[in-house]
């Protein structure tokens, strides 16, 4: 397996991007899908805020270094890993509060609707800030499989909220499809990219998408709390209003006048002022995700998956995979099921094979392609079958649940 990996190693044209992330020596890092690796730019740019732009301009900075401007030129800069035209795409606050600012406007939208759908098993804080609105008794609440989505569609629905690749699976939605059914129905549609933008090919305009949210710390790289970023259709920006009317989103800040007037353009979802810290350092990751390309880090993600099952098959690992089989129809992870995943998951972190649990027995390896070798596919289920075989994951201290797993 070592031999075949470092062949297709020598051959991928993506393998020169690695030395442009800290990897740490001896680590395999299969956890990207929840905080990318650290891109080697980012401590020089970071320290270049720190030190000249704060240090030395201070508050001239706003001006001088365009920090006013940073949240809608880093949304133009995600916009087309996104399938969105720049105008469309702003940074600001996290992936929560975007949802609850979309959600809250999407209502506004479909008047005499309050339903927002989604499926249960989505991620918590998607169902949670629904579940919010609720108790407010601004929305209703409802829950159906994906296989009941096109039937739950009806007239009370004002809203469909999806993620497209599914946390704990990867199982992919198809967007333009369901995006068409709930239109059909009258609703709008909120994709959460949280698991996909970055990693795999996303068209917004395409699909005719309403409104978008996602995640800047996993694979763009942003580093831990990054700014998430919003996307809201063309169409839609002149009658979207937001409820958190925080002065950055006013159309003229700077005024200061006592009535809220909201931006002409998607500046208008932005509510405080915007962390510089972390849109320089989530700017770096971006860059670096869009010199590579999203087409190429998907086409390899989906070759490390699948040369990631060989090698497991090879060793003899036979594990409950509950991601699609087929990997056109998964983002870039694989998740198994086995009753002892978080002992499991802590005894290969332990060897230094860095991956993730999910509740209640879920084991996720996720595929960052701009860093992760061929080699590292081998040797990370080298380690697997060794842990299953040895039974060392029954140790204690693998089986003490630490408060992030």
């Amino acid at each position: 397996m070592i031999d075949r990996a470092r062949t297709l190693d020598a051959g991928d044209p993506l393998a020169q991007y690695r030395g442009r992330f800290d990897v740490p020596e001896g680590v395999i890092y299969l956890d990207g899908n929840s905080l990318g690796c650290l891109p080697s730019a980012t401590p020089a740019r970071l320290e270049q805020v720190v030190r000249e732009e704060w240090g030395s301009d201070l508050i001239r900075s706003w001006n001088t270094a365009g920090w006013i401007d940073m949240p809608a030129k880093l949304g133009g800069k995600i916009a087309p890993l996104i399938g969105a035209q720049p105008q469309e795409v702003i940074v600001s606050d996290s992936v929560s509060v975007n949802l609850f600012k979309l959600i809250s406007a999407a209502l506004a939208l479909r008047p005499g609707r309050k339903v927002v759908l989604s499926e249960p098993g989505n991620f918590p804080t998607d169902i949670y800030m629904i579940e919010g609105l609720e108790k407010q008794g601004l929305a209703e609440r409802r829950l159906a499989p994906r296989e009941e989505l096109h039937e739950a569609l009806d007239e009370d629905v004002a809203l469909l909220l999806l993620t497209h690749a599914h946390y704990k699976t990867g199982e992919l939605f198809d967007m333009a499809e369901l995006t068409r059914a709930a239109h059909d129905a009258g609703a709008l549609v909120l994709w959460d990219l949280s698991h996909s933008g970055g990693a795999l090919p996303v068209d917004l305009n395409g699909c005719e998408a309403d409104f978008a949210v996602g995640c800047g710390y996993k694979y763009l790289n942003g580093g831990p709390g990054a700014p998430a970023y919003a996307f809201i259709a063309q169409r839609h920006i002149a009658d979207t209003q937001q409820p958190l009317s925080g002065w950055m989103g006013h159309a003229a800040p700077f005024a200061f006048d006592d009535d809220y007037r909201p931006a002409p353009g998607v500046e208008r979802l932005l509510c405080g002022t915007p962390g510089i810290l972390g849109l320089a350092a989530l700017e770096v990751g971006v860059d670096l995700i869009a010199e590579i390309g999203v087409e190429n880090l998907y086409a390899k993600s989906q070759r490390l998956s699948e040369f990631f099952r060989q090698c497991l098959a090879e060793s003899g690992v036979e594990l409950e995979l509950v991601s699609p089989d087929d990997p056109a129809t998964r983002g870039s992870q694989l998740s198994f099921r086995h009753d002892e995943a978080y002992a499991i998951c802590q005894a290969l972190i332990a060897r230094g094979v860095i991956g993730d649990f999910r509740d209640p027995d879920i084991l996720r390896f996720g595929f960052a392609p701009a860093y992760l070798r061929y080699e590292d596919m081998a040797e990370a289920a080298r380690h697997l079958a060794e842990v299953l075989e040895s039974g060392e994951w029954q140790r204690d201290e693998f089986r003490t649940r630490a408060a992030v797993t």
